[in-house]
């Protein structure tokens, strides 16, 4: 079988991290094609191994998150493994880590060490608040980013209470929010030899990813609330009432508002003056979410659907997980679900790369390792070690 040559089967990264930031920034550049070698403590590895769902007894959370990875075991603690990481360090393209600030220092393996070892060493780093400022040392979670980054005090309805979102998108962003940057730092570092500190924060990346939100605050001094599911900027752009439940309808600009009108046989709301222009339609969308559900729920979700995408407005249903993952334009046509064998878990289901490219696209080759399950292989390719010292760096508790 002809070996995958993605567009990052060039580079090399050690991947110190765990849980879900960091393990999904280094999932992407693994699904991308780079060798990453995820090291994890021998006393029980990445916290998210025992964390669920599981399957025969694996978590498949952990699998998600890790496939296409050697996995190997260190105990960046000893001596004799910090040698070890050192010496890979000398190989390696891109160091990754999501400890609290200050902990890879105190291990004597900041960034300013790494770099006397490999100048062309990318440090990243994605944390809480990041490596600086008054609140670094704060420890950092999915739902402190989301409450700090503002992101809860918008999400939900008025009569409810700050919201977090469904998934862990503090996370979620901070990964991509590192992966963008050790592509760029790949970039400097391939046109001058030079590697760089990559420092992301969680509360950041939700911070940026606020946009118009936190435009509307510092244009306007209104600092926006709870809204439920319509946008700020224009209407009608919201979930409506069906038969049988909700549907989501975006009529963005005039255009898609007058085909929506007409669609509903309704010409009468285009000139309306509550309603004449995207302004009007803001000021006015409780009534005007009136007027349009006096149509929607008269009808299935499927019709509204099929009648708004026939004239060119967008709409779509609302799905449920079971609707997603048997959609066969997700599933099938887009590959974000996709088939792999485990050694313990056996056959498994994991989430496809969203990121399409023509020439070298992304994929699911591996099956996320169990722990320390590469240690020989990883020892013995780049450090030319043989079974004899990884059995004896083994019992003086190096790996």
């Amino acid at each position: 079988m002809e070996q995958y040559k993605g567009a990052l089967s060039d580079v090399l990264v050690l991947d110190l991290t765990r849980v879900l930031a960091g393990p999904f920034s280094t999932m992407m550049l693994a699904d991308m094609g780079a060798s990453v070698i995820k090291i994890e403590n021998p006393d029980g590895g990445d916290d998210t191994r025992s964390y669920g769902p599981y399957k025969n007894g694996e978590s498949m959370y952990y699998m998600n998150m890790n496939r296409n990875k050697k996995g190997v075991t260190m105990n960046l603690k000893n001596p004799d493994a910090k040698e070890m990481f050192l010496e890979l360090v000398r190989k390696a393209d891109v160091v990754v880590e999501n400890y609290r600030p200050g902990t890879m220092e105190k291990l004597g393996l900041g960034y300013d060490v790494l770099k006397e070892v490999n100048p062309k060493i990318i440090y990243a780093c994605v944390s809480g608040f990041g490596h600086y400022g008054p609140y670094s040392q704060r420890p950092g979670y999915d739902i402190i980013a989301q409450a700090m980054g503002g992101l809860m005090s918008t999400t939900g309805f008025p009569e409810t209470g700050p919201t977090r979102t469904g998934t862990a998108m503090g996370d979620v962003l901070g990964g991509l929010s590192l992966t963008i940057g050790i592509l760029s730092a790949l970039h400097h570092q391939k046109n001058t030899g030079i590697g760089q500190k990559v420092d992301v924060a969680l509360v950041d990346s939700v911070v940026a990813s606020m946009e118009i939100i936190t435009q509307i605050y510092i244009t306007e001094g209104k600092i926006p609330e709870r809204i439920g599911n319509r946008y700020e900027s224009t209407y009608p752009y919201d979930t409506f009432k069906t038969l049988e439940g909700e549907v989501v309808i975006g009529a963005a600009n005039e255009k898609l508002y007058r085909i929506l009108a007409q669609v509903m046989d309704r010409e009468d709301l285009i000139n309306h003056p509550l309603y004449q222009d995207v302004k009007c339609r803001k000021e006015n969308h409780v009534q005007l979410k009136s007027e349009i559900e006096k149509w929607s729920s008269q009808l299935s979700a499927d019709e509204i659907v099929s009648c708004l995408l026939e004239k060119g407005v967008p709409s779509a249903p609302i799905y449920n997980l079971k609707q997603v993952v048997e959609d066969d334009h997700i599933a099938n046509a887009r590959e974000m679900f996709v088939d792999i064998d485990h050694k313990v878990a056996g056959k498994t289901k994991l989430t496809g790369c969203h990121v399409k490219m023509s020439e070298t696209n992304p994929t699911i080759r591996d099956a996320a390792p169990c722990l320390g399950e590469h240690n020989e292989e990883v020892y013995g390719d780049y450090l030319n070690l043989s079974k004899e010292e990884i059995e004896k760096l083994k019992e003086r508790g190096a790996i």
